[in-house]
């Protein structure tokens, strides 16, 4: 009987792996964690842009950092559309 309660218990782990799980912490799935990383990328890189655009010389490097900000930004508002 003990044989047969196991593989029970076997078989339910296994399907328990197969669904997706939430963050037990944050309660988010992995969908939800990638977008967020996503996100916190293309903050940063518009913030690195940004400062490199406050501190550039040349214009032709300032126009190629400013059309860099605009894809930044399309992209963080196409993130925020899909949520």
């Amino acid at each position: 009987m003990a044989r047969g309660w196991e593989s029970k218990q076997v078989e339910a782990q296994i399907e328990s792996a197969r669904e997706p799980q939430p963050d037990s912490r944050t309660g988010q799935s992995a969908d939800d964690r990638q977008r967020q990383r996503e996100k916190q990328t293309l903050l940063l890189s518009r913030a690195y842009i940004q400062h490199r655009i406050e501190s550039s010389a040349s214009s032709r490097y300032t126009e190629a950092l400013n059309k860099a900000l605009e894809e930044i930004e399309k992209k963080l508002a196409g993130l925020s559309e899909a949520q």
